[in-house]
């Protein structure tokens, strides 16, 4: 299994795309300016494509998985990729998704936790209604996981909480930071 940039031509992957945004001019607004890795595991298994959003944050905004491959931990593994990769120059890792019983879990299984909604983004967004397990999406959630490791030492420096509670303030202060349309 091996991990790779792709820095040209990764229309050549739009099927794969396609999975996790489905409107074609969507993925075009963040394809060109994001940086996007495939997994390959005796073929492409999966991809993902993120974006530097200023202020230490880095955004997923496209992962998928080809679906007969779904659930055998490849996108769990890009994300460890982008997170070991990229632990040195961001705090937060962020990821806008839809309501569904399939997304939450995967994510808050690898580690994020929820820090807003915006409601009506795909009703508002896109040209026709979009289903994931028979559910329509609505609204999109945006959870997050951060890169810094909170040993006690920054904890008493920078004055920061202990565990969840200090997830909960920190969501609270990316909130506002969002540029999504």
């Amino acid at each position: 299994m091996k991990i790779i940039e792709v820095k040209e031509n990764k229309k050549q992957y739009l099927d794969l795309l396609l999975l996790a945004d489905e409107q074609e001019d969507m993925v075009d607004r963040y394809l060109d300016k994001g940086k996007m890795y495939v997994l390959d595991d005796n073929g492409v298994k999966c991809e993902c494509v993120i974006t530097d959003e200023g202020n230490n944050i880095l955004e997923i905004k496209n992962i998928a998985t080809v679906p007969e491959y779904q659930g055998k931990g490849y996108a769990r593994a890009l994300i460890e990729f982008i997170i070991n990769n990229y632990r040195e120059q961001y705090s937060i890792l962020q990821v806008g998704t839809g309501d569904s019983p399939l997304s939450i879990p995967f994510y808050e299984k690898c580690g994020f936790v929820r820090s807003h909604i915006i409601p009506n983004f795909f009703t508002d967004n896109y040209d026709h209604p979009i289903y994931e397990s028979g559910i329509q999406l609505v609204d999109m959630v945006w959870l997050f996981t951060t890169f810094v490791v909170r040993t006690p030492a920054y904890r008493k420096e920078r004055n920061v909480c202990k565990g969840n509670l200090c997830r909960v303030s920190l969501a609270r202060s990316i909130k506002g930071r969002q540029r999504r349309p």
